[in-house]
């Protein structure tokens, strides 16, 4: 293996653990039955953790280095004699087991005692061991130097710690967590006429006053065909005011409907089975100050999707255009892959196909193929007949969210990878985001091992990479944010303030740092509640957080969780080093 591959594979030095999971001989051709192995996405990411800290020294899922190659090894060897021989190899060598003692013949040497990790760990890494080795094992090409650990450099602790204070609970939903599915909060006006709007993927748009929520729209009233189920973001995506509302009362929204409700505007191949559909409408209300949608509405868009995850996340205008500029009043939608990546993966590579992009269309035109909206005349492929006309950048997995600077007028763009990077991304009008063929910075191969990455090849050329990133160490999903412009919290200033949605960890880089070519550093703040340290994990009392950031009209930073469905505001930010100092 070349030094440089080893490195990227050894992220830390770690004690022998050449013994774990290996099969002998005799059992290399004669699968166990299958065992129940945790499988979600916390359980196996913590299990990379501890597989990192202790195991990777000395193996991975493609060939032998100091211990043996785990690929398909989980299907090969009993779960409870794993167990038992990750706890204590030398017990079980000592004592005479037989496959323990073959290995030891092989190897000539004791994998210490791992005593310190108890049952769930060991639960855990076994969990991560079974997802990477089948993957392997059920991967077309078998392509050598795979990247387990990205980036392994940590994410320092910043000395800011941020105040939250509760702004409001939103109703429930549901009688099982998450009870409220907040997704999306959005300020309409400014100063004293501003409207602050939180919605629910389960269907509700609420207007926020005086903390306080009442249902603007509701999604399951106004859609008969509207469904929020099963989850992994479908439902009431996304919610978008006109830049004009005040005067001409139009809002869009996206949200979910069965598949084949009615014809698509972009239909799968036929070969390809459609799980659900993803709508795109403008809601017309007749008193822009109602405090209750009333008014008609049109469809503009209908997407078919393979599966139940990464649809419309995400449906936008850019704050920063004014009237007369040729963005103003231009709507931009994230489509997501629709978790087609694996399975079909020339969905998301195909310049003639729309999934994993973000578009751009005018709500007010008529010139595309349905009639009902217009493809602006300056999309970078609005000449190009073999591309999507409403295509703007294309290569994404699942743009989650999308955010301007008004201090550098920066757009930015969120990507949440597969199991490896998460993206903080700069919008590049006919850029090429890289999926299926990249992840971070990084060559993705979607006919190899799906968890993970190889070096990027020699000349790269032809994608825009992340300004910002981090590996699954770190977090699950990326949840986008926002540039601070507001004045309550003044150590903010500049930063872009993200996160990660499952873990609930707070990110920032400094804007100004993020620029094409570069990576910025990325910093974890640090959060208080009520006067007390705390992390959204504690505070939330949820193993997942699901984690979201939204703004007021003032640039004031808010963040809420789906977990408890709860908005908090974030009202002060700590130098913690000189809290320190002050208590010394």
């Amino acid at each position: 293996m070349p030094n440089r591959i080893l490195r990227l594979l050894v992220p830390t030095f770690a004690p022998f653990l050449y013994l774990i999971a290996c099969t002998s001989p005799s059992s290399e051709t004669q699968p166990v039955a299958e065992a129940n192995f945790v499988r979600d996405e916390l359980s196996v990411q913590h299990g990379q953790e501890l597989f990192n800290q202790y195991c990777a020294a000395c193996h991975n899922f493609q060939e032998t280095v100091i211990g043996p190659n785990l690929s398909g090894v989980t299907s090969q060897v009993e779960k409870e004699w794993l167990v038992s021989f990750i706890s204590n190899a030398p017990e079980m060598i000592d004592g005479g087991d037989e496959r323990a003692q073959e290995l030891f013949k092989k190897y000539n040497q004791y994998m210490p005692a791992f005593t310190m990790l108890d049952d769930q760990q060991i639960e855990h890494i076994l969990g991560f061991i079974h997802k990477f080795s089948q993957g392997e094992k059920r991967s077309q090409n078998n392509r050598p130097g795979g990247i387990l650990n990205p980036v392994p450099e940590k994410i320092p602790m910043a000395n800011l710690r941020l105040v939250l204070e509760e702004v409001l609970t939103a109703p429930p939903t549901d009688t099982v967590p998450p009870v409220a599915r907040i997704n999306k909060l959005l300020a309409l006006g400014n100063g004293e006429q501003e409207r602050l709007f939180l919605h629910d993927l389960r269907g509700q748009l609420y207007e926020i006053t005086d903390r306080t929520s009442k249902v603007y729209l509701d999604m399951n009233a106004e859609s008969p065909d509207f469904i929020h189920v099963p989850g992994y973001g479908t439902g009431f995506g996304s919610f978008a005011f006109h830049p004009k509302f005040k005067e001409n009362g139009l809002l869009y929204t996206t949200h979910t409907e069965p598949a084949n409700a009615a014809p698509a505007d972009f239909p799968l191949p036929d070969s390809i089975k459609a799980k659900l559909q993803w709508v795109l409408v403008e809601w017309k209300t007749n008193d822009p100050q109602a405090e209750q949608f009333s008014g008609s509405k049109r469809e503009l868009l209908r997407v078919d999707m393979t599966g139940s995850s990464h649809g419309f996340q995400e449906v936008t205008f850019n704050p920063l255009a004014q009237l007369g500029n040729a963005d103003y009043g231009m709507l931009y939608l994230s489509v997501g892959d629709g978790g087609s990546g694996l399975r079909y993966p020339f969905l998301s590579a195909n310049r003639d196909l729309i999934w994993g992009s973000v578009i751009r269309i005018n709500p007010s035109g008529t010139n595309s193929a349905n009639g009902q909206y217009g493809i602006p005349e300056d999309n970078p492929f609005a000449d190009d007949p073999s591309t999507v006309s409403e295509v703007w950048a294309r290569g994404f997995r699942n743009p989650h969210r999308i955010s301007w600077d008004e201090t550098s007028g920066k757009m930015f763009i969120t990507n949440i990878g597969q199991h490896s990077v998460e993206e903080v991304n700069l919008g590049v009008a006919g850029g090429d985001y890289g999926w299926p063929n990249r992840e971070g910075m990084l060559l993705f191969d979607p006919l190899a091992n799906p968890e993970l990455v190889y070096p990027l090849p020699e000349n790269d050329s032809g994608y825009v990479y992340p300004v910002a990133q981090y590996d699954h160490d770190e977090g699950n999903a990326i949840s986008g944010g926002f540039v601070y412009t507001g004045t309550e919290v003044p150590l903010l200033e500049g930063k872009y303030v993200f996160g990660d949605i499952p873990r609930g960890k707070i990110f920032y880089s400094e804007a100004d740092k993020m620029e094409l070519g570069q990576q910025a550093p990325v910093y974890q703040l640090s959060i208080e509640f009520d006067g007390q340290p705390t992390d959204l994990e504690t505070l939330t009392e949820s193993r997942r957080v699901d984690l979201r950031f939204g703004t007021d009209s003032a640039g004031e930073l808010y963040i809420f969780t789906k977990s408890n469905g709860t908005l908090y505001k974030v009202v002060d930010c700590k130098d913690t080093s000189t809290l320190a100092m002050s208590n010394e």
